[in-house]
């Protein structure tokens, strides 16, 4: 039987895929995070599941991004050999980008356009965030079946492949390079594993393998229960534990959970090759599923309130140290412990990577810089467009790690004296911190419209042409972050895994 669809309606279900998925989490994961919360013992840990969870409400209640990068889009069609589409003017690509041109464009949530044309060259926003990333399947039928994912670029750019000899262990593979992709993916998340085939085929499997709901207690409960589990279902749960046993935990700072669930597929391969891929989903993990059958438009389901745990995270006032970032000292940047939470109140200027890199592009020139940074403190953040009565839209971190070639040139250059963002600093930064008596302090990623909260007014003050990347001051109150690095260079990110690795006492300590 042949089934008509049209184009509309595709283009109309893409749309409103990619906007559901901005502010909705899939249940599965909320549940997962919830139990998470639920059993962790690490204090640093629990409070950041604690955020995200709260930040997961508020975004499913106020339509708003659960984070500020707001991913670029990414659809798995698969379309049955029966389908037609009797009234189509465009090819499907350019229906799907169509639909992501809509929901990125979306008066009532804009998302934020983070997808740049002549990737090697100019590197020019298109501000619309397409074209999506598109994988077609060509199947038996009369339906079109679509996963529609919006991929954040701090996991993506975790993602590993490796070219196996076959008498290689995947286990220690992956032991061995989870660990040595750093925080920046904002766990905990889901890994996503592909085996076999070729290098591409590998990569793909592995992405694909994140759009599967999360099952692994039941996976686990049917291992208790004596029933034979399939070959690859062993692999997930022997990674599941072994992974989760090296101590890493929410947002790298330590603690029991650092994977939710571990996917894999696999695929047949050369006798030579042993293909592996792997690839995080983050703590804004963003995927929906729906069928076309030419009845029109997709209905997506919202999931329901009650499905997220009775946690709400507050600012702790008692344990936190309240920061007026008008009036900070060297001083008082240098008194700062490895851990210590902060409240940042006052006005805080912003700047991620192509702001880093005109800023040190115009000081070796000798030119005069548009802000002064003097005694200030920098946030790595591209913010979405506020709606509203919004001051900004959701501004969560971004991944530290990419400003730390700028570090110290920021720090002895401008008079910079701390900065914030997610996840750890490599080798060069914390040298440069622990040498100019700074401090770097970590704001928890996959909490962008919690953060946002906490910013009461907000103005582009420099490089305006730069969209999100510009240069904005923001006035906090009551921003929460932790001391990741501190003035002697001491940090959490490092001294945290290392000390729950040995609590936990599955592995061998690092």
């Amino acid at each position: 039987m042949i089934t008509f669809i049209r184009q509309e309606d595709l283009i109309q279900s893409i749309a409103d895929a990619f906007q559901f998925i901005s502010y909705y989490h899939p249940a599965d994961f909320v549940q997962a995070l919830g139990r998470a919360h639920e059993i962790e013992e690490s204090p640093a840990a629990k409070d950041a599941i604690a955020q995200i969870l709260t930040n997961s409400r508020l975004s499913a209640e106020g339509h708003r991004p659960i984070c500020q990068d707001t991913g670029i889009g990414t659809v798995f069609i698969k379309v049955g050999m029966n389908v037609q589409w009797p009234d189509a003017t465009m090819s499907l690509d350019q229906m799907i980008n169509e639909g992501v041109l809509r929901a990125y464009t979306d008066k009532n949530n804009p998302l934020r356009a983070s997808v740049l044309a002549d990737p090697a060259g100019g590197r020019l926003n298109t501000r619309n965030n397409t074209p999506a990333v598109i994988h077609y399947e060509i199947v038996p039928g009369n339906r079109v079946d679509v996963i529609c994912a919006a991929k954040g670029g701090g996991s993506e750019a975790k993602a590993k492949l490796a070219m196996l000899n076959p008498s290689d262990n995947i286990v220690d593979w992956v032991l061995k390079t989870l660990p040595e992709m750093g925080a920046g993916w904002c766990p905990p998340g889901i890994i996503g594993i592909g085996i076999g085939g070729t290098a591409e085929k590998a990569m793909l499997l592995a992405k694909e393998a994140l759009m599967a709901p999360i099952d692994i207690q039941l996976l686990k409960a049917r291992a208790n229960q004596g029933d034979k589990l399939l070959r690859i279902e062993e692999l997930r749960l022997e990674l599941y534990e072994k992974i989760n046993a090296l101590g890493i935990g929410a947002q790298g700072l330590g603690g029991l959970t650092t994977v939710l669930d571990v996917k894999v597929l696999d695929y047949p391969t050369h006798a030579a090759n042993q293909p592996i891929a792997m690839i995080p989903n983050c703590a804004a993990t963003r995927h929906v599923h729906f069928q076309l059958d030419g009845s029109g438009v997709a209905r997506l389901e919202p999931p329901k309130l009650s499905d997220w745990p009775d946690i709400t995270w507050t600012p702790d006032i008692k344990s936190a140290t309240r920061v007026d970032l008008d009036t900070l000292t060297k001083a008082e940047v240098a008194s700062w412990k490895p851990g210590q939470k902060l409240l940042l109140n006052g006005k805080m200027l912003t700047g991620r990577d192509a702001a880093h890199k005109r800023i040190v592009d115009m000081l070796s020139r000798g030119e005069k810089l548009p802000v002064n940074f003097t005694n200030r403190v920098i946030y790595y953040v591209g913010p979405v467009d506020p709606v509203g009565d919004e001051a900004v839209g959701p501004a969560g971190p971004t991944t530290a790690s990419r400003m730390d070639k700028f570090t110290r040139t920021m720090l002895e250059q401008t008079g910079l004296i701390a900065m914030v963002g997610k996840s750890e600093r490599g080798p060069a930064a914390i040298e440069a911190i622990r040498d100019n008596q700074s401090a770097y302090l970590m704001a928890v990623g996959g909490a962008a419209y919690l953060v946002a909260k906490a910013i009461k007014a907000s103005k582009i003050v420099a490089f305006a042409d730069l969209g999100m990347e510009a240069i904005y001051e923001f006035e906090l109150r009551d921003m929460p972050v932790t001391v990741a690095v501190d003035s002697k260079g001491t940090a959490v990110h490092t001294t945290g895994p290392k000390e729950w690795r040995i609590r936990i006492g599955k592995l061998p300590p690092a």
